[in-house]
């Protein structure tokens, strides 16, 4: 249910051992976005990504694992709704590209099954940006798949925290986040229930650092 997989410098229960201890330690904060807000920000981001590239037909949409592959469908919806184009999705695990292959147990999130991208302008999508590390790794996947023309990236949320030289292209929200803050990113295509953005924070105020 979380935003990130902890690839990306989010903290992530879904895929950490001691996920669930660092729930309970944790307390919601505040919601960053509800089901109407975030509807709104994805149609924003599908205007931006074909005004920025003077139409839709060159355009394929990558999701990266796990909750940037509904969000580029929504994206495509949308651009299908008022462009009349059905744009191109894919979706991309970059569990094998991650610079730290070595230092952790690699568990893949899904199938890698990406549109050919050789001279398009191909849309990483993803839910939170934070170090950038998830996004380099996308990065080197997308080239060993072709050519782009360009490669651009849409965020929902940038925390901050960025440890590479990376920079979305198209964002729903600036969020400034303290490192032990938690964003939660919960769709109703695999969580259930309203859409929304969360952050949470540690609930004592001296594990927050």
């Amino acid at each position: 249910m979380h935003a990130r997989d902890a690839n990306d410098g989010s903290n992530s229960g879904s895929n950490d051992t001691d996920g669930t201890a660092r729930d309970a330690a944790m307390v919601l904060r505040t919601v960053v976005f509800d089901a109407d807000t975030l509807r709104r920000s994805v149609t924003r981001i599908a205007h931006e990504i074909v005004e920025h590239n003077r139409g839709a037909t060159d355009l394929v949409l990558v999701g990266l694992h796990t909750r940037g592959v509904p969000l580029a469908e929504r994206i495509a919806t949308a651009i299908a709704a008022f462009e009349g184009t059905q744009v191109p999705v894919g979706s991309l695990d970059v569990a094998f590209h991650r610079d730290d292959i070595n230092r952790r147990m690699v568990t893949p999130l899904g199938p890698t099954a990406v549109p050919d991208v050789a001279d398009r302008h191909v849309v990483l999508v993803d839910d939170v940006l934070a170090t950038g590390r998830t996004i380099r790794a996308a990065l080197d996947a997308i080239v060993h798949l072709g050519r782009p023309k360009t490669v651009q990236l849409a965020v929902l949320v940038d925390r901050g925290h960025r440890e590479l030289p990376i920079r979305a292209d198209y964002v729903g929200k600036n969020l400034p986040t303290k490192i032990a803050e938690d964003v939660r990113v919960k769709l109703d295509d695999l969580d259930g229930g309203d859409d929304r953005v969360e952050l949470w924070a540690p609930a004592t105020a001296g594990a927050e650092r």
